[in-house]
């Protein structure tokens, strides 16, 4: 199948650093953009990422990773259970994660901050501010960093080609809201009007903008 290029599918993320659910959704997007580009290879795609802080009270320093999960689920096993169903899931979209590595649940303030910053000032380089929020996913996820200390954010700023220092005196909003009638994340938002909720697989991302973008097009016939 092939489609005329015209109008951009947007796609609007909306995402924390802390859900493993948005790393994973993450990829499997990249992946429908991919399936995208062979079935579809006209279609231009424009993202636009969303912070939320989910747990905004979380203080800076942080609170111990294991305590904190085991009060909000119940107890060890039911954090195991939930790790293993986490892990599953990352693996089939072809990621690891090291959650034993994880001693600090991070406050996200900073390195939204940090990201909101980049875009700022890359807003013609999407791929830049696309690896850096890999890089924090990473970063916490894999290598089980603190990203909420700023010596972890300089130095995955400076990898990535964005001054640290400046992005700490950048006035971001204080707070990122979800559209209404919403909850929870990973969440995507077709040309502003469809809407579809957690980890999806790549295939029903996939079809979300395919029919995104030919809605687009009979709103212009």
């Amino acid at each position: 199948m092939h489609a005329t290029s015209g109008k951009p599918v947007q796609v609007d993320v909306y995402f924390d650093l802390i859900c493993p659910w948005c790393w994973i959704g993450k990829t499997h997007l990249s992946t429908a953009r991919r399936l995208l580009a062979q079935q579809a290879p006209g279609v231009q795609v424009q993202l636009r990422w969303h912070s939320v802080q989910l747990i905004p009270q979380v203080p800076p320093q942080g609170w111990p990773y294991q305590a904190f999960y085991e009060q909000r689920l119940g107890g060890p096993e039911a954090v195991r259970l939930r790790r293993a169903q986490v892990q599953a899931a990352a693996a089939r979209a072809g990621l690891t994660m090291q959650h034993e590595r994880i001693a600090v649940f991070p406050n996200t303030w900073r390195a939204h901050r940090l990201l909101a910053y980049s875009a700022q000032q890359q807003p013609d380089q999407p791929d830049r501010h696309e690896a850096l929020l890999d890089a924090l996913f990473e970063a916490f996820f894999v290598q089980g960093l603190d990203i909420g200390d700023s010596q972890v954010l300089a130095q995955l700023a400076q990898a990535h080609g964005v001054d640290s220092t400046e992005a700490e005196a950048f006035d971001a909003p204080p707070v990122w809201s979800m559209p209404d009638d919403t909850s929870g994340v990973p969440l995507f938002v077709f040309n502003q009007r469809q809407v579809v909720s957690g980890a999806q697989p790549p295939e029903v991302l996939l079809a979300a903008m395919l029919a995104a973008h030919q809605s687009a097009g009979l709103s212009q016939d």
